[in-house]
Formats: structure tokens, sequence, C-alpha cells
């Protein structure tokens, strides 16, 4: 067995039984089951975005993380591949989701293979994960798979929802197999444009010492080295 992988699924469905956690749960089985099958053991950690629901208006407002936030944030730093679900309401996903992502650090799921699922009670919603989630994903520059996965209620009796799935979920194998998000990281992190302070002011290679930021916090750019006296040029 090679190295293990790291899989977060986030699930923004609050009823119980939910059909967003359950469409969520088969994706992640069948990841797990692909994985061993190749040689990959893949451990899964699941955000359910009802428990940090409490925590979000803070983190909206502020950006000030309460702990469950914290946990979440820490898990999808490590993650290795994410399976992101929501349910659909009114042609759009739900809110509780698309907040929880809004708030995330812009940094934070650069190059992360991602799968994307959505239900709803009508196949009439079934765009919404091609045209609304996957461009939300993209600005958050992951890495999503070809396959989107939507289940409307007469989905859970068609056989072509568990193709999907596997489709989805090899595709999700495949790219965290790669390791690209982290040769990313490695290789390539310069050349993305950053704010100052995101994920979590560890990696925007801004240069503190220069003389323009010497000037923005009100010093000088004249420093006192050896060999070169105060107000020499």
């Amino acid at each position: 067995m090679t190295a293990s992988l790291s899989l977060v699924v986030v699930n923004a469905g609050v009823s119980d039984p939910s059909s967003t956690k359950l469409l969520a749960d088969r994706a992640s089985a069948r990841v797990r089951a692909l994985g061993q099958a190749r040689g990959r053991e893949i451990t899964t950690t699941t955000i359910d975005l009802r428990d940090v629901l409490p925590e979000l208006p803070a983190a909206l407002a502020s950006q000030h993380f309460g702990e469950r936030f914290t946990r979440a944030i820490a898990a999808l730093v490590d993650a290795d591949g994410i399976i992101a679900a929501a349910p659909v309401y009114k042609a759009g996903v739900s809110g509780l989701f698309t907040s929880f992502f809004q708030v995330l650090d812009n940094d934070l799921l650069i190059g992360k293979p991602t799968v994307l699922a959505a239900t709803a009670g009508t196949a009439r919603h079934a765009l919404v994960v091609d045209e609304e989630m996957r461009s939300l994903f993209a600005y958050l520059r992951t890495l999503t798979v070809p396959t989107s996965l939507f289940a409307a209620t007469e989905d859970w009796r068609d056989k072509a929802l568990m193709g999907r799935i596997d489709r989805a979920a090899l595709e999700l194998v495949l790219l965290m197999e790669s390791g690209f998000a982290k040769a990313v990281r490695d290789e390539s992190w310069q050349h993305y444009p950053h704010e100052f302070g995101s994920a979590g002011g560890t990696q925007t290679g801004i240069d503190l010492e220069s003389d323009l930021m010497r000037l923005a916090t009100g010093g000088s750019t004249r420093t006192n080295k050896p060999g070169h006296p105060e107000g020499a040029p």
C-alpha cells in the first residue's frame, strides 16, 4: 500500500435524512473503493456545514473563525481531494454552501482536485452544478473534475446516476494521485496573484523589508549598514 491520501467531503445538506449527504457519501465511498483497488488508502473527513452554521455570521462579518470553522479550514488545507455537495433551492445552490466557500482565503484551494455535486427536487435544476458551482470553484482556482454530479428525486432509481458517480470518482482519484495541487504550491506558487494576508499571510512572497513597505509603515528607506552611513546615496 502506497502513501495514503486525504479526501474532504463538504456537505451542505441540513435535513435529516439528507439526499445531499447521501450523494456525497456514495461518491466518497466509490473514491475510497477505487483508491483501495489501486493500492491507495484514502482517509475521509466530512464537514457538515450545518455544524459550522452558528459560526458563519462572525466569519462573514469580521473573518473571526470559531473552533469548528478553524477545524474545517485545517482539513481543507491538508486535503488531496474534495467532494463539495449542495442542495439547490430556487434555481441556486444553498446560501450556506456559497457563504462557506466565499469566506475562505482565495489561495486556500488552489489546484485542489474537486468533485462538484448537487441535489434538487426536479431535473430542471440540473445545470446549476456546471453554471453556478463550477464558476465559483473556478474563481477559487480548484481543479474540478470533468464529470459533475446531480441527483433529482427521480434519479435515485436510475442506474445512470451510479455510472456518473463511478466516473467522477475515478477522475478524482487520478487527479489526487497526480499530486498536482502540491506541485503547484511547491513549484509555481509565485506565478499566481495573491492578496496580502491570503493563506494566513504565509505564502504571499511580499518583502516586508523593501523600501516601499518601509515607507508604507512609516519608516525610512535609509538603512544604517557598515560602509553605508545614514544619508549616503
